[in-house]
């Protein structure tokens, strides 16, 4: 395993991301304080508590999970579009670094900054309401599982995409309407019983409801479902990226 070249990657991913800090640090923990202060806010008013928690509290897994799947998509795919859109993406693969290395040095990078944003804003939610987390180290574990998972799916736009318009097709169309619509803002069970079934082919419900277990120990689905569900979506994902470097698609053309 070429550890100096995997660390290149994901130190120059890093200082990009340094050098556009506002942007990519500041400008997301701003919207979701302003989500989380509106619908805290507007429906918090009426809404005193969700299964016996309050609804600003109630608020922040989605709110945090919202912004987690959004960066990591986003990073991943701006991460290797741009080596791919300036020609240095043939320098990488003509480098004495493997595929894999060159994954994880990419998708880490990508995985690395949305768990700090991730970590940040839980910081400032915890000002605004009282937090509690029952589970610290399955928060931490459906965090970092969660960022690494929709990395890897970034990466896979990052390549199928061959213009800047199709890099936001994905988190701005599917990944927040996915996330809208999956209890980021409610109970499922506050839903009539016919939404209720709609929503369990939401995949992103799963996500949000055993995340927002490991905080209150309240879930729609079983826990168990929930990690199911993200293994599959991440084996998935590293079949199609297996696949893309084993036919060069995009890659080399």
């Amino acid at each position: 395993m070429n550890f100096y070249g995997m660390w290149a990657i994901y130190r120059f991913e890093m200082a990009r991301w340094a050098r556009t800090l506002f942007q990519s640090l500041v400008s997301p923990v701003i919207s979701t304080t302003l989500y989380f202060v509106v619908f805290g806010a507007a429906i918090g008013s009426r809404i005193a508590h969700v299964e016996g928690v309050s609804y600003g509290a109630f608020l922040v897994p989605g709110l945090l999970m919202l912004s987690l799947l959004t960066q990591s998509v986003t990073n991943a795919a701006f991460g290797i579009y741009f080596p791919r859109f300036v020609g240095t993406i043939y320098e990488i693969l003509s480098a004495p670094v493997s595929y894999l290395e060159v994954v994880l040095a990419y998708v880490g990078a990508a995985a690395t900054k949305s768990i700090v944003l991730g970590l940040i804003i839980l910081a400032t939610a915890s000002v605004f309401v009282p937090l509690k987390i029952a589970h610290p180290l399955a928060m931490a574990f459906f965090l970092v599982l969660t960022a690494f998972t929709f990395s890897l799916l970034g990466f896979i736009i990052g390549i199928w995409a061959d213009n800047f318009e199709k890099l936001q097709i994905v988190p701005l169309l599917v990944i927040t309407p996915l996330v809208f619509l999956g209890g980021s803002f409610y109970s499922v069970d506050m839903l009539p019983p016919f939404w209720q079934k709609v929503t369990l082919l939401n995949p992103v419900l799963y996500l949000i409801s055993g995340f927002r277990w490991s905080f209150y120990e309240i879930s729609d689905v079983p826990v168990g479902v929930s990690i199911a569900m993200i293994g599959v979506f991440l084996s998935v994902c590293l079949a199609i990226v297996w696949w893309m470097f084993r036919t060069g698609y995009r890659l080399k053309s």
